[in-house]
């Protein structure tokens, strides 16, 4: 397995500004800090260089899908802090994955679920959301949930996971879960908004595990 390449991160906005070179310095800056402003970048001298512009110079602009307009920052808004923001790990080495969920406003975790065997990081956000909405059906609440996966939104909203992963003895409790997860959906009725969290504008999804 080749070796991960490093990560620079700049903050513009945050507890102390500046070019950190791991995610957990850079986390320490933004993590709860009222509208930071970071970014990773693949080099030091790119980070570097990023440092010396203006925030909105290189937040946004990252690549596009083809054939869609991509969102500029202002035409986003702020994420709502009354909102529950769930994300997924997925381990390459083991195939091990696990997911959480975190109440935004506050940065209390809600949930963590696994690790579970012979994963995919979709499949686990795919469970993280229903997990989310059934936690707040038992609720009454009908706040959003953020998502970073545009896949697993969309196997929401379809009420079926459209995984490619084949059922093994390994990973049987994984498929147990989808199953009941896609029954929920088809047998629930929810009025919470399910959103993409913008990551290219906003950050890092906050219930990222730290593990760039």
């Amino acid at each position: 397995m080749a070796a991960k390449k490093p990560k620079f991160y700049v903050v513009w906005k945050g507890r102390k500004p500046g070019v950190y070179e791991s995610w957990d310095e850079a986390k320490a800056q933004t993590d709860g800090f009222d509208g930071p402003l970071f970014k990773s970048f693949d080099s030091k001298s790119a980070a570097l260089n990023a440092y010396k512009d203006k925030p909105h110079q290189h937040i946004g602009q990252g690549p596009k899908p083809a054939g869609k307009q991509g969102k500029l920052p202002g035409l986003v808004g702020d994420p709502n802090e009354d909102s529950l923001v769930v994300d997924a790990a997925w381990n390459t080495a083991t195939g091990d994955m696990e997911y959480q969920g975190i109440y935004l406003a506050t940065r209390q975790r809600l949930f963590l679920m696994g690790p579970y065997r012979d994963g995919t990081n979709n499949i686990g956000e795919f469970l993280a959301i229903v997990h989310a909405l059934a936690l707040l059906h038992q609720k009454n609440s009908n706040i959003p949930v953020y998502s970073d996966s545009r896949t697993a939104i969309g196997w929401v909203q379809k009420k079926k996971a459209n995984t490619k992963l084949e059922e093994t003895g390994r990973n049987a409790e994984l498929f147990d879960l989808i199953e009941r997860a896609e029954t929920w959906l088809k047998t629930h009725r929810f009025a919470n908004p399910v959103l993409k969290w913008e990551t290219t504008v906003w950050g890092e999804n906050p219930a990222d595990f730290g593990r760039k």
